[in-house]
């Protein structure tokens, strides 16, 4: 699967506040990760978050 920057990926399980979303801000070994719903910043390993993506939203393109 590729992710890019600004996609928004649905993960396996909820962040505590609720919230399935997460915006992709960095791609690397390391992804950094922010909730939609709260606005919370995490880093987490590429394998993890490849394992546990359920769904994936590509960001628009600006014409």
């Amino acid at each position: 699967m590729e992710y890019q920057i600004g996609d928004i990926v649905k993960l396996k399980k909820p962040h505590p506040c609720g919230n399935y979303e997460w915006e992709i801000l960095r791609v690397g070994a390391d992804f950094r990760l922010k909730c939609i719903g709260c606005g919370h910043q995490v880093m987490v390993a590429r394998k993890l978050v490849e394992k546990n993506t359920r769904g994936i939203r590509k960001k628009e393109e600006k014409a």
